[in-house]
């Protein structure tokens, strides 16, 4: 699956933790993530993470541009509600894009560590489907 991961400074050291905890299940996934963001889990995973701009200078678009494409297939997105965002307009249309497109969204890390665990347990394997790697007959015959 490739998971896009965010994280507003504030929220940067969880997004570290967050990643390091559950770094084996990590390990069998694409990664991808906005700037700063991508090298805060990679040196706290040594795990490839394909990074973007960060999410000021478009790369909370250009992660946009993957879910319009079906190129994304989870989203954590740990996001500082206490603090202006310069770009929220960028933050408000990926979270869209990830509501039009299916995409399953955490927003903060409650929700991000039910999401990871439902990926390791086999609960996000409907994007398989959606993808084309298996028929919707082969999976629930």
């Amino acid at each position: 699956m490739k998971i896009a991961l965010i994280a507003h400074d504030e929220k940067k050291p969880e997004m570290a933790r967050f990643a390091a905890a559950y770094r084996e299940i990590l390990r069998g996934h694409q990664l991808f993530a906005t700037g700063h963001t991508g090298q805060v889990v990679a040196d706290a995973t040594q795990l490839p993470v394909t990074r973007f701009n960060s999410g000021p200078l478009g790369g909370d678009q250009e992660i946009g541009a993957l879910i319009a494409q079906n190129k994304m297939d989870l989203i954590i997105f740990l996001r500082d509600p206490l603090t202006a965002q310069p770009h929220e307009p960028d933050v408000n249309a990926l979270i869209r894009l990830a509501d039009v497109y299916s995409i399953p969204l955490a927003t903060n890390i409650g929700t991000a560590e039910i999401l990871i665990r439902g990926l390791n347990a086999g609960f996000l394997d409907f994007r398989k489907i959606v993808n084309g790697n298996e028929s919707c007959h082969e999976k629930y015959e």
